[in-house]
Order: structure tokens, then C-alpha cells, then sequence
């Protein structure tokens, strides 16, 4: 990819993930996650449903060549956190797709983490076995 290209930038979040997304018009319709094809970065099909969800639903998948950067959180998370990019960037394209977006909810950000550990307890809810005897 040149460097002087047209792109569309959209930043996503799940959990710790952080997805930054680049949306470029020339087409082909490419995926790539962290300089590996979508096939590669993400093995699981459901993973790679998950980020091809917000093109299909804008009936857009092969306008895009879609680039993409990921640090933190684990593999669905990294999942979730570029098709919320994919979406903010495509938001960026064309403001009018931002209801569509919305309403599969795809623009919406994940507010859903990992609750802390409490004292007393075992892990953030769980509390020690009671014993009567």
C-alpha cells in the first residue's frame, strides 16, 4: 500500500483491545490484521465473521481494502475490537450509514471488562467453600 492513499480511519475498542483501522476506497476487498491476512490473524470462521459483519451489512465488501492494527486484550476481543473500527470508519466514508450501523449495533462500544477482584474473596464474586464442620 502507498503511502499518499485516501483512507478512512476508525478506532475500535472491546475489553483492553484497541483496533486501529484504516478503510482505503481502492477496493479488492482485503483484510489484513497486524500485517497477516484475515485467514491468519484470525483462524476461527466465527472470529472472521465477526469483523467482515459491519461490510456486509453496509453491502460494501469489496470497495474496501481494510488494514488494520490490534494490541491487547485476547483473540475475540481483537475480534470485536476491529469490526467496531471497521464500523467508526466506514461512519467516517459515509455518514449516512451511520443509522444502519446503529441499528445491528454495530457502532455501539462494548462496555463489558473483566470485573476486579475483591478482598475476602476468591476471585470477584466467588467467595471461599463454607465449611459447618
Amino acid at each position: 500500500m502507498a503511502n499518499q492513499q485516501q483512507y478512512y480511519y476508525g478506532t475500535g475498542r472491546r475489553k483492553t483491545a484497541i483496533a486501529q483501522v484504516r478503510l482505503y476506497s481502492d477496493g479488492g476487498g482485503g483484510i489484513v490484521i497486524n500485517g497477516k491476512p484475515l485467514e491468519e490473524a484470525l483462524p476461527w470462521f466465527a472470529w472472521q465473521k465477526v469483523v467482515q459483519q459491519p461490510l456486509q451489512v453496509t453491502d460494501s465488501g469489496g470497495k474496501f481494502h481494510v488494514v488494520a492494527k490490534t494490541q491487547g486484550g485476547g483473540v475475540a476481543a481483537q475480534a470485536g475490537a476491529v469490526r467496531h473500527g471497521i464500523a467508526r470508519a466506514l461512519v467516517a466514508f459515509d455518514p449516512a450509514l451511520k443509522p444502519l450501523l446503529r441499528k445491528y449495533g454495530l457502532m455501539t462500544r462494548d462496555p463489558r471488562v473483566k470485573e476486579r477482584k475483591k478482598y475476602g474473596l476468591k476471585r470477584a464474586r466467588r467467595a471461599p467453600q463454607y465449611t459447618k464442620r
